[in-house]
């Protein structure tokens, strides 16, 4: 798998379907989310993801929150179980403060994936809630 990470304008045509065609089958298909995916943080978003096969198979998007804080969402793998996931977060990691210098990166995780991102590094920082009817809680990560 090819990681890239680019800016909204800096995105090919077929790179941005395969991206938006990846969160629908993840968000709206298999966990069944009654949301319109793409919004206006997309347009201000750091998009990284990684390709195989000529398709999007992970992806996540990240956005600053404030000078100090990047934001984390839309988290996804196509295959499951492959280490996908854990390359996507350690890419992301290593990549999101070169190109958007912060501090501290939060997210609003799902939390069936808790495991996962605390064996990453992340802290839960509340309360479990819902968004779009999944339990959630906000986590953070301090950068190095």
């Amino acid at each position: 798998m090819t990681f890239f990470a680019k800016f909204f304008d800096e995105l090919a045509p077929g790179e941005l379907h395969g991206i938006l065609r990846a969160r629908a089958q993840i968000f709206i298909a298999e966990q069944g989310m009654h949301y319109i995916d793409p919004d206006d943080v997309d347009f201000q978003s750091l998009h990284i993801f990684g390709i195989e096969d000529g398709r999007v198979v992970a992806y996540l998007r990240a956005f600053s929150v404030d000078a100090d804080t990047v934001k984390i969402g839309r988290v996804l793998t196509i295959t499951h179980g492959m280490g996908h996931g854990r390359a996507l977060m350690n890419y992301a990691i290593a990549t999101i403060p070169k190109k958007l210098p912060c501090k501290m990166l939060v997210m609003d995780a799902q939390t069936h994936a808790l495991p996962f991102y605390k064996k990453l590094g992340f802290a839960v920082t509340s309360e479990e809630y819902f968004e779009e009817g999944v339990p959630h809680v906000d986590m953070c990560l301090k950068v190095l």
